[in-house]
C-alpha cells in the first residue's frame, strides 16, 4: 500500500522525531496498522541479516490462579504450528535452514518473540512469524510434550541460586499481588494440579491466548534491508490480520510489599559455597523520571569502587569481594533498589558492621546533597556511549527496542532510560530518602545457616528463616560500626573528550604484521569499516611455566586475580567511562585486553603494565583471594551436568588441561611465599603476542608495544627475558583413533542434582577448507532435525543442541543433551538412532534443497562483522591458533560454490554415520542422582572394540596429538 495516499488506513510517522545516535545511518519509521498494531520499521541497506521482534503486553503476572506458568507455556506453544503452516516445527526449521535463529522469553508484564534470518528469506520468515499471532495451532499432542519441556526447563533451574533467591524474595511478598507468583511453570502447575481439578490445560491455553493476544497491545520492530516503503508494504500485508479485540494492557496497581514484608532479616541457605548480603528497598519507579535518572545517580555513588567508596573500605577490611547497587525488578507501579555485597568469611562475621557502614554511607549521601558535577559526568558518559555505540546484531537490536515501545514516548524508543539529560535534585533526594531503615528487606545467604532455619520456600525448596528488625536495631549497627572515611568519587579523568577519527592512507583489508622482535610481535589493523573513536588491544603473554602443572595453573590464577584486585580502584573509573579491560588466564599464560574509546586507552594500558612490572604479593589480599579462588573451585561441583560433561570432553582433547579436583588440592597448600617465588619465574621468560585495531595509527600501535617492551624487557634489571625458541608453547589436541568409539562415565558432582547429561562428540579433521565446509554443511542440515527429534518429539530434555566443536582448529561436531527423564546411556542410543535418520535425510535431499542449504551457508559466512570487537575476535582467533588464514571466509565461500551433493554424502559416509570407516567418537556421560544406578550397567556394555576411559589424563597421554598449527618462532617479517 502506498504511503500518504487517500486510500491508506495506516498511520505513518516519518521517524524524524525518533532520537537516534549521531553515527547511526539507518532509517526509522513508525506506523500504526488498521488493527492498531504499532510498528517500528528500520531500514539498513548494509545489513546481512533481517530480524523482527514482537512484544506482547501480557506476561506471567496474568497467569490464572492455579495455572502458574501458563503465559510462559503459551510462549513455548506458539512455535509449533499455525493454520497456514501446519507442519510441526516448520517455522523453526525454516529459520534454521536459512541461516537464522529464533527465541522468546516471558517477563512479568510482557512476552517477547524474535528471530533473524538471511536477507533473501525474510519475507517468508516474517509471514510464518506473523501466523503466531493470527491463527496458531495448539494441538493436544504438542501440548503434553511441551509441558514436559517447560518442566525440564524448570528442573534446570532448581539448583540455581539466582533463581532460588529471586523466588524467595517473591515468596516473601503480598500473596494477593502477582509478584508473589511462581512464574516459570512445571509439570505440577500445568498438568497434575489442573487435571486433579478437572481443568483442561489446553482449553485454558487457548482461552488465555484469545483473551490477551490482541493487536492493540502488541508492538513490533521489523529490521530489514529494503527501503522503508517496501518493508511497510510487506508488514501491512502480513500483520493486518492479527485480531484486535481492543484489550487494555493489564495493570497491577499496588506495592508487592506491605509493612509486614519490610524491616525483615531473611537468612537463606544457598547451593553454592559463599556468603552474600542483599539489601532491598521499595522505591518510586525511576521510569516516571527516566530523564532525571535518580536511581542511576544513586547507584553510581553507592556502587562506586574507587578510593573512599564503601566497597573500597569493605575490601581493605577484608570483608567483601564485590558490590553492586542499582534498580531492579521494576514496573511502572513499583520498583526495588538493591545493594548486593559478596562477603568473605570474615565479612560474614561482620554483617552488622557492614550494614552499619552501608546505612552510614546513605546518610552521608543524604546530607551531602545532590551534586551537579556528578550528574554532568553521568550524563557525559551516557551521551558518549549512546552516540558512539557499536552496531549489534539486528535480532538483539530489535529485541532491545520492542519492549521500550510500550513504556517510552516514541522519540525515546531507541534511547529508553540510557540518556540522562535533566538535573533534578528533588527526584534523587526522594529516592535517597526511601533508602531508609523503615523500608528495608535484608536477605543474607550463607551455607553456615545450614540446619539453623525453620522454613522452606515451596517452589525451589530453599531453606530460610525470617526475623523482624527494627529501625532502632539498624541505628545501633550504624553507631557501633567502626569509623571509615567514606568519600564521594573524584572527577573521572577517563571520560573521553576527543572523538575525532583518524585518516588512514593504507586501507588494509586484513591485519598486517607491523613489528616483530625477540620480545613481541604486533599485528595491526586500522578501522576502515566501523568509523567509531574506539580501539581494541589484545596482548597475550606467553609464559610456558603457567600451564605446566595443576600447581602452576593455580598460582597463575592467583597472579591474575591479584592484578585485577590491585588495579580495581584505578581502573573502575575507566570502566564506567566506556573503556573496558580484563586480565585472564590463557592457553599460554595470561592475556590482557582493552576495548573502548581510544582517547584515554594508552593511559590505562600503561597503568596495567606498571602493575605487572611492580607486582608484589600483599599477604592480606592474598588470603582474601585464596578464599575466593577456593570457593570458585569448590563450586565447580554445582555446575550444570552438561557443563561438567563438556569440561570432561575438553580435558580428554586439550593438552595442558588439568582436573579441577587436582587444582583444588594444590590450592589448599599454597601460601604467600609460594606465589612470591613463582611470579618472577613465571615472567622470567615471556613473549608478548599483540593485536591492535581500530581508531589507532600505526605509530601509536608501535609505541604502545614498545612501551611494554621498555618496561618489562629493556630495564637494566629486566623482569622478562625473551623465550628460547624451544619454549614456545603449542596447543596440541588428542587425535582419537580411527574406527574407535570411546566412553567416559562419571557420576555428577552434585548428589542433589536429578539431571544427567551427554556430550556425544565426533572428531573429524584438522583445519582444511574443503573439509571445513562439508562439516559446516552437515551441521546446518542436521541442527534443526536434531532439536526436533530429541527435544520436541522425544522430549529428552530442554537443553538439546548440535554444534560444531573447534579445539585449536581440530574440528568435530557435538550433540549436547541434558535430561531429567532419561540416563546418558539411553540418550547416547537415541543419538545413534538419529544419525541413521540423518543418513536417510541426506540421501533423499533434492538438488534444489541442497542448493538452498549452500546458499544459506554462503550468506551466513558473508555476514559482515557488526563492530570492532567482533571483527577483532575473528582475527585474533587466527593469530592465536597460528593459522593466520585471514581470508578464510572468502576461500571457504569459493569452496562452497563448488561443493557437490555427492561430496557431502561421501563425507558423511566416511566420517559421521554410525558405521563410518573413519569415524572417531567420544561419549561423555554424566549421571544425575536418579540415573546413578544405571552407570555400572552402562559401563559393562562397553566391550571391544569400544573403549572405556578410566583415567582422563593417562588416556590423553597414551594417544598421539595432531601436529601444532602454531609455529610462533618461525614467523618472519
Amino acid at each position: 500500500m502506498a504511503v500518504g495516499t487517500e486510500t491508506t488506513t495506516v498511520t505513518v510517522d516519518r521517524g524524524d522525531e525518533i532520537l537516534k545516535p549521531r553515527t547511526d545511518k539507518r532509517d526509522y519509521r513508525r506506523i500504526l496498522l488498521k488493527n492498531s498494531l504499532e510498528v517500528l520499521l528500520i531500514s539498513d541497506p548494509e545489513t546481512d541479516k533481517c530480524a523482527a521482534s514482537m512484544n506482547v503486553s501480557v506476561g506471567s503476572f496474568s497467569d490464572p490462579d492455579g495455572l502458574e506458568g501458563l503465559a510462559h507455556f503459551l510462549e513455548h506453544m506458539l512455535f509449533y504450528a499455525s493454520e497456514k503452516y501446519p507442519e510441526e516445527d516448520s517455522y523453526s526449521k525454516y529459520i534454521t535452514e536459512h541461516g537464522g535463529s529464533t527465541n522468546a522469553y516471558t517477563a512479568s508484564e510482557y512476552t517477547n518473540y524474535h528471530f533473524d534470518i538471511n536477507t533473501d528469506s525474510f519475507d517468508e520468515a516474517l509471514d510464518r512469524f506473523a501466523q503466531f499471532f493470527i491463527k496458531p495451532l495448539m494441538s493436544a499432542d504438542a501440548t503434553m510434550r511441551e509441558i514436559k519441556a517447560v518442566d525440564s526447563e524448570n528442573q534446570k533451574n532448581l539448583l540455581s541460586d539466582p533463581w532460588r533467591m529471586h523466588q524467595l524474595k517473591k515468596h516473601l511478598s503480598r500473596e494477593n499481588h502477582p509478584y508473589h507468583k511462581f512464574n516459570t511453570g512445571n509439570m505440577d502447575t500445568l498438568h497434575v494440579r489442573p487435571e486433579s481439578k478437572g481443568i483442561d490445560t489446553r482449553s485454558e491455553l487457548i482461552k488465555f491466548y484469545d483473551e490477551y493476544y490482541s493487536a492493540n497491545i502488541m508492538h513490533l520492530v521489523v529490521y530489514g534491508k529494503e527501503s522503508l516503503d517496501k518493508t511497510q508494504g510487506l508488514v501491512e500485508e502480513l500483520f493486518q490480520e492479527i485480531p484486535n479485540t481492543n484489550k487494555d494492557i493489564p495493570r497491577f496497581p499496588g506495592q508487592p510489599c506491605t509493612p509486614d514484608h519490610l524491616q525483615v532479616l531473611v537468612k537463606a541457605v544457598p547451593i553454592r559455597q559463599g556468603h552474600k548480603l542483599t539489601v532491598y528497598w521499595p522505591i518510586t519507579p525511576s521510569i516516571h523520571h527516566y530523564e532525571e535518572a535518580p536511581a542511576r545517580y544513586i547507584s553510581r555513588l553507592l556502587g562506586h569502587e574507587g578510593e573512599g567508596s564503601l566497597f573500597h573500605a569493605l575490601k581493605i577490611l577484608g570483608w567483601a569481594t564485590g558490590l553492586y547497587a542499582g534498580e531492579a525488578d521494576w514496573t511502572t507501579e513499583y520498583s526495588f533498589f538493591n545493594v548486593t555485597i559478596n562477603l568473605t568469611d570474615a565479612g560474614h562475621e561482620h554483617m552488622e558492621d557492614i550494614l552499619g557502614l552501608l546505612f552510614r554511607q546513605i546518610k552521608h549521601l543524604q546530607q551531602s546533597g545532590v551534586s551537579q558535577w556528578i550528574f554532568d559526568e553521568l550524563s557525559a558518559i551516557c551521551e558518549a556511549e549512546f552516540h558512539y555505540q557499536a552496531k549489534i546484531h539486528p535480532i538483539s537490536y530489535a529485541t532491545r527496542i520492542s519492549p521500550k515501545m510500550t513504556i517510552y514516548p516514541r522519540e525515546h524508543w531507541l534511547v529508553g532510560s540510557s540518556l540522562p539529560t535533566k538535573f533534578n535534585p528533588a527526584s534523587v533526594e526522594k529516592v535517597l530518602n526511601e533508602l531508609s531503615p523503615n523500608n528495608v528487606r535484608i536477605f543474607w545467604e550463607s551455607n553456615k545457616f545450614e540446619g539453623q532455619t525453620d522454613k522452606v520456600e515451596p517452589w525451589y525448596n530453599t531453606a530460610y528463616s525470617l526475623e523482624k528488625i527494627t529501625k532502632l536495631t539498624i541505628q545501633e549497627w550504624v553507631q557501633s560500626a567502626l569509623y571509615v572515611n567514606l568519600l564521594l568519587p573524584t572527577p573521572n579523568v577517563f571520560i573521553p573528550t576527543d572523538f575525532s577519527l583518524k585518516v588512514f592512507k593504507d586501507k588494509d583489508t586484513f591485519p598486517v604484521l607491523l613489528r616483530e622482535t625477540s620480545f613481541s610481535r604486533l599485528w595491526y589493523k586500522p578501522d576502515t569499516k566501523f568509523f567509531k573513536p574506539k580501539a581494541y588491544v589484545k596482548m597475550d603473554f606467553n609464559c610456558p611455566l603457567a600451564v605446566t602443572s595443576p600447581v602452576a595453573v593455580v598460582l597463575s590464577n592467583f597472579f591474575v586475580w591479584l592484578l585485577v584486585d590491585y588495579l580495581n580502584e584505578y581502573a573502575y573509573y575507566a570502566r564506567i567511562a566506556g573503556l573496558q579491560y580484563g586480565i585472564s588466564l590463557s592457553d599460554n599464560g595470561f592475556e590482557l585486553y582493552l576495548v573502548g574509546f581510544n582517547h584515554k586507552l594508552r593511559v590505562l594500558l600503561e597503568a596495567v603494565i606498571q602493575k605487572i612490572a611492580k607486582f608484589q604479593v600483599k599477604p592480606d589480599r592474598f588470603s582474601v583471594i585464596k578464599e575466593t579462588v577456593t570457593k570458585a573451585y569448590q563450586n565447580h561441583k554445582f555446575g550444570q551436568p552438561y557443563h561438567q560433561a563438556m569440561s570432561y570432553c575438553s580435558m580428554v582433547l586439550q593438552d595442558h588441561s588439568w582436573p579441577w579436583t587436582e587444582e583444588l588440592d594444590a590450592l589448599t597448600y599454597l601460601e604467600v611465599e609460594d606465589l612470591a617465588k613463582f611470579v618472577p619465574m613465571l615472567l622470567s621468560r615471556t613473549f608478548v603476542e599483540c593485536y591492535i585495531a581500530g581508531n589507532v595509527e600505526k605509530s601509536e600501535a608501535e609505541s604502545m608495544v614498545k612501551h611494554v617492551e621498555d618496561v618489562l624487557f629493556n630495564d637494566p634489571k629486566p623482569i622478562c627475558r625473551p623465550l628460547f625458541p624451544s619454549q614456545f608453547l603449542t596447543n596440541r589436541v588428542t587425535d582419537l583413533k580411527t574406527g574407535m568409539k570411546y566412553f567416559y562415565h562419571q557420576q555428577g558432582t552434585n548428589p542433589n542434582d536429578e539431571n544427567s547429561a551427554l556430550v556425544h562428540y565426533i572428531q573429524v579433521h584438522q583445519d582444511e577448507f574443503s573439509m571445513n565446509i562439508k562439516l559446516q554443511m552437515f551441521k546446518l542440515i542436521a541442527k534443526q532435525a536434531t532439536f526436533h527429534q530429541l527435544r520436541t518429539v522425544e522430549q529428552l530434555g530442554y537443553i538439546t543442541s548440535l554444534s560444531q566443536r573447534n579445539d585449536s582448529r581440530v574440528y568435530g561436531v557435538q550433540f549436547i543433551i541434558q535430561s531429567s527423564v532419561k540416563g546418558p546411556g539411553h540418550i547416547d542410543m537415541r543419538v545413534e538412532s538419529l544419525l541413521k535418520d540423518l543418513e536417510s535425510k541426506l540421501y533423499n535431499i533434492s538438488d534444489e534443497e541442497f542448493k538452498s542449504y549452500v546458499t544459506a551457508l554462503i550468506d551466513m559466512k558473508l555476514e559482515k562483522h557488526k563492530n570492532l570487537s567482533e571483527e577483532s575476535g575473528f582475527y585474533w582467533g587466527e593469530i592465536q591458533d597460528g593459522t593466520l588464514k585471514f581470508n578464510r571466509i572468502d576461500v571457504e565461500v569459493a569452496a562452497l560454490k563448488e561443493l557437490k551433493k555427492e561430496e557431502l554424502i561421501d563425507f558423511f559416509n566416511e566420517y559421521i554415520k554410525v558405521d563410518a570407516p573413519k569415524k572417531k567418537s567420544l561419549s561423555v556421560c554424566v549421571y544425575g542422582n536418579q540415573h546413578s544406578k544405571e552407570m555400572a550397567s552402562d559401563k559393562d556394555k562397553v566391550v571391544s572394540p569400544f573403549v572405556e576411559i578410566e583415567d582422563i589424563v593417562g588416556f590423553r597421554n597414551s594417544l598421539p596429538r595432531y601436529g601444532s598449527l602454531r609455529g610462533c618462532s618461525q614467523l618472519k617479517l
